[in-house]
């Protein structure tokens, strides 16, 4: 494992034994899913992830936006999607559109009781991270994005360069540039 994603699992650690309450002082403000995303309901990823439950588990879905850097998660204590606002503002549209997919998915791993951050495991290897980016993955594929463009998108500050071969190759995206 190297620094960053030592960081990166450091930081989730703290995350998660922050109780409900301290979360919340974390965020920024608070909406509801399908009130901030207006249309996600539609997608035919999103029905796949949920199936016939997509109008209520989205309905009843909470996000928080949050001043803290980064990009999005689930908060495991709650269920709510964290979403840095800057990530938010700022970031690329197709990338931000990809991790709401990829977060649902983790949604719904926490509705069934899927541990998110088993720490057994390194984030690359991490059974519920391979399903989420598996979707995601997918969802590029059907959006007709290039290998190298979602190669790019898994691409994270807390992945070494073997790490991305590692998941990629996983994910049958090609990595060789």
């Amino acid at each position: 494992m190297d620094w960053r994603e030592h960081l990166m699992l450091n930081v989730f650690r703290i995350l998660r034994v922050l109780h409900t309450d301290e979360m919340l002082r974390l965020s920024i403000s608070s909406h509801l899913f399908t009130e901030y995303f207006k249309g996600m309901e539609k997608v035919q990823a999103v029905r796949e992830i949920f199936g016939e439950g997509t109008d209520e588990v989205l309905r009843n879905l909470k996000i928080d936006l949050t001043w803290i850097g980064g990009y999005m998660w689930v908060n495991s204590a709650d269920g709510h999607l964290m979403i840095s606002s800057n990530y938010l503002n700022h970031g690329d549209r197709v990338d931000i559109y990809l991790d709401l997919i990829h977060e649902l998915v983790h949604v719904k791993q926490l509705m069934e009781g899927k541990e998110l951050f088993d720490f057994h495991y390194s984030y690359t290897a991490r059974p519920t991270e391979i399903e989420a980016y598996r979707v995601a993955v997918r969802e590029a594929r059907r959006l007709g994005l290039s290998d190298e463009k979602i190669r790019n998108y898994l691409k994270t500050e807390w992945m070494s360069d073997e790490d991305l071969r590692r998941l990629a190759k996983t994910l049958n995206v090609n990595c060789k540039h």
